[in-house]
């Protein structure tokens, strides 16, 4: 379900009506692990990044193209997107009142890959060679390699704009503040709550429509976080409930004062297989297990309703979506055609499978959702498969180690581009180490793909793409989320906070 979308309006210093708008207090499970943009890479973190610090460009409402914010304007200056340059616009100021010029932008950028914090962005600027700033207001990135989707990746949280005057260009701010030129600053921040202001020197395209914003964390106790929508304590729960959570507000009777607001999300899951497993490595059991797969049973049991089937490894909503598991594979499960694929492979009898999950990470129904997968494999009779789940840092240790065949892994994007959704994969560093290569991906798709600055134009690329994964299957993809926030019947402007671009954005939010 599509929400509604349109442009970002206003200029200046980007205040709206802020003066006589309300605060909106806001619930999330989710914790902020950090308020320094060159550690953190959560979901609770970049929340904080795209509201208090500024980038170069921003995603506008519902859409998935950069646009400019602290730029002026932003384009490649060559065929090969390996040189982007950027024009600052005039009379910026970070929320402290310095001035905010190319030199910042600079100092941002290099800092994130000098600190190269684990927990970090760095990841996302790997193609940065260096930052030229032949003025105060121009700004040249010159890449190693080409790389069209280095717009989207300093749109993101990864591009968030930092004083050089206050932080530590080779370490990380030790303190729980933040000084940014966004829409809003960070008044305060404990374990408790992060509590957020107007920033009236900001000057973007956001329009605040409230006064400020108080962040209240729950830690992952989603009873809590129920209880305190519900009860009006917050105005907004977001990130955190269950779908058994959302499905019991949204069928309790009488409670006139809350509803269950739906958008769309590009977070998605996926079974992963380990190539090199005696088991999983066989591709006639890979074929079995997609052909046994029955995504909608799974999501109306496991999740009911709030994902969607997913046949393409990048999601609906994003340029580059191919249903090539769709073609190859079907929607409706087929023992016929499993028990066909095996017997290829010279394989007899029940197959012994284990299949691994993480309880908590990839969201609250994943031990769950395993299980099911495990009966409808048992279901058709030609496996015997089992469950077992490990806490995430044991969980990612086996992983890096090659000790599960099959096992879950769940992807929120950095930046929604088709790029995000197949480089991590099957580029340098594959984050699913599943010790899987593919020389025509790695040496001619991605490539060709990074260096097209336009985007639609990638579409037969990463169709092929596609194709061969879903013939070789080193991954089979299972659903893709909806993003859910459960709101006060006073409270707007959520519809533009539940977009793929992942931006919850503070300033749209405000009471009516």
């Amino acid at each position: 379900m599509l929400l509604a979308s349109s442009p970002l309006t206003g200029c200046g210093t980007g205040l709206g009506d802020w003066h006589s708008g309300q605060r909106i207090v806001i619930g999330m499970s989710d914790d902020v692990l950090a308020v320094d943009p060159a550690s953190g890479y959560d979901p609770g973190s970049w929340l904080l990044f795209n509201n208090v610090f500024q980038s170069l460009l921003t995603f506008p409402n519902g859409g998935t193209e950069p646009e400019p914010d602290a730029a002026k304007e932003c384009s490649f200056t060559d065929a090969r997107a390996r040189t982007y340059r950027c024009t600052l616009k005039d009379g910026l100021k970070f929320s402290n009142g310095d001035p905010l010029t190319a030199e910042d932008v600079k100092f941002s950028m290099e800092r994130v890959l000098r600190i190269n914090d684990p927990a970090g962005p760095a990841v996302l600027l790997e193609s940065l060679n260096r930052v030229d700033t032949p003025d105060d207001r121009t700004v040249v990135f010159r890449l190693k390699t080409s790389d069209a989707s280095f717009p989207s990746k300093i749109a993101s949280g990864a591009g968030s704009i930092v004083d050089h005057r206050v932080y530590d260009p080779d370490g990380l701010n030790k303190e729980a503040a933040a000084i940014g030129s966004g829409p809003y600053k960070l008044d305060s921040f404990d374990r408790r709550k992060a509590v957020f202001s107007v920033n009236p020197r900001y000057n973007g395209v956001a329009k605040a429509k409230n006064s400020g914003v108080t962040l209240r964390f729950f830690h992952g106790d989603r009873t809590a976080l129920k209880d305190s929508v519900v009860d009006g304590t917050v105005d907004i729960a977001y990130r955190g409930l269950s779908a058994e959570d959302i499905a019991g507000i949204d069928e309790q009777t009488g409670e006139k004062d809350v509803d269950v607001v739906e958008g769309t999300s590009a977070e998605v899951q996926h079974l992963v297989f380990n190539m090199r497993d005696p088991v999983a490595g066989r591709l006639g059991v890979r074929r079995a297990i997609a052909f046994v797969l029955d995504r909608e049973a799974l999501i109306k049991q496991v999740y009911h309703g709030t994902a969607v089937p997913l046949y393409s490894l990048v999601p609906a909503g994003i340029a580059g979506h191919d249903a090539a598991f769709f073609d190859r594979y079907g929607s409706s499960p087929s023992p016929k055609e499993a028990a066909a694929a095996l017997r290829a492979e010279g394989i007899e009898g029940k197959v012994r499978l284990t299949l691994w999950s993480t309880p908590s990470r990839y969201g609250p129904a994943t031990d769950q959702e395993l299980s099911a997968i495990a009966e409808q494999l048992n279901t058709s009779g030609l496996f015997q498969a089992t469950v077992r789940s490990l806490p995430f840092d044991q969980y990612e240790k086996a992983v890096a180690a090659g000790r599960f065949g099959v096992y879950v892994k769940g992807w929120v994007p950095d930046y929604p581009d088709a790029d995000n959704f197949t480089a991590p994969f099957f580029g340098q560093g594959n984050v699913l180490e599943n010790r899987y290569s593919n020389r025509e991906i790695t040496h001619t798709l991605l490539p060709r793909t990074a260096a097209r600055s336009d985007r639609v134009a990638t579409a037969a690329d990463f169709a092929r793409l596609q194709e061969i994964v879903a013939e070789q299957l080193p991954v089979l993809p299972v659903w893709q989320g909806k993003q859910y926030a459960v709101v006060r019947d006073d409270v707007r402007g959520y519809d533009y906070c539940l977009d793929p671009s992942t931006i919850f954005r503070f300033w749209e939010l405000y009471k009516a």
